[in-house]
């Protein structure tokens, strides 16, 4: 699949549906080692507007990933799982 398909599908938790982001508005890490993503980086949205939230970022591991749909990635990640970074 290309970089750009993924463009602009949701981003949703299968454990707790919640709605994570848009990855759009998301980073891939790359591993320098061998090019594979290794995670999902996507900012953390708590308020209603996105100029008034933090630059918090929840690291979601490509393992994580269980479906890649036409509007929609499904994630299957615990809470405790979620790595925050700023």
């Amino acid at each position: 699949m290309r970089f750009s398909l993924l463009g602009g599908k949701e981003i949703v938790n299968l454990c707790d549906g919640s709605r994570l982001g848009i990855i759009a508005e998301s980073d891939l890490l790359i591993s320098e080692k061998n090019g594979k993503i290794s995670a999902l980086l996507i900012p953390e949205q708590k308020g209603l507007f996105k100029f008034l939230s933090n630059d918090t970022l929840l690291e979601i591991p490509w393992s994580a990933v269980k479906k890649i749909g036409h509007d929609m990635i499904i994630i299957e990640l615990e809470d405790n799982d979620k790595r925050k970074y700023i």
